[in-house]
């Protein structure tokens, strides 16, 4: 089902895990605050309302969304974050640059990811214009920023499992 037929806000909430005492990490590019101030705002209650202590949820500001991996990285290694959500959005506009920052924030989040052996999760838009990421950030489709913020949450929750914990 394309997300024209969908509120990405949905999710399946069965067996979430206990998230009170992790520690989550936002990272949030400035640019285009509109959008990225809404997803954050979206990423934050999604974690509170599912169990997050609000002073376990530490924020970092970044220029844009190409910086997003280096942030992203810093929250990373600090051994008292569970997880990392990376909040940006890439307009495409009339250039082709959406495709060489998508791609190189994409590849770095996954990177981090694995290199640190923690959840950092791509809450980044790649719409063709604003108004798809007005839709995408509140909007008609839901909110990105929650649905990076449940992943977050379901992937401590696996690593968890996984651990045996």
């Amino acid at each position: 089902m394309s997300s024209a037929d969908k509120n990405l806000s949905v999710f399946n909430t069965e067996g979430l895990p206990d998230i009170s005492n992790k520690k989550f990490a936002l990272v949030v590019a400035e640019w285009n605050s509109e959008i990225t101030e809404a997803l954050f705002d979206g990423a934050y209650k999604t974690l509170v309302e599912y169990g997050a202590a609000k002073e376990n949820i530490v924020r970092g500001n970044v220029p844009g969304s190409f910086e997003l991996t280096l942030g992203a990285h810093w929250f990373a290694q600090r051994e008292d974050i569970d997880a990392v959500i990376a909040l940006g959005v890439v307009i495409q506009g009339e250039t082709k640059h959406n495709d060489y920052i998508n791609h190189a924030v994409a590849q770095g989040i996954t990177n981090i990811s694995i290199k640190n052996n923690k959840p950092v999760i791509f809450g980044v838009l790649t719409p063709n214009d604003m108004q798809q990421a007005i839709d995408r950030a509140g909007g008609v489709h839901g909110n990105k920023g929650d649905e990076a913020a449940m992943t977050a949450i379901k992937m401590v929750g696996l690593k968890e499992q996984i651990a045996g914990k």
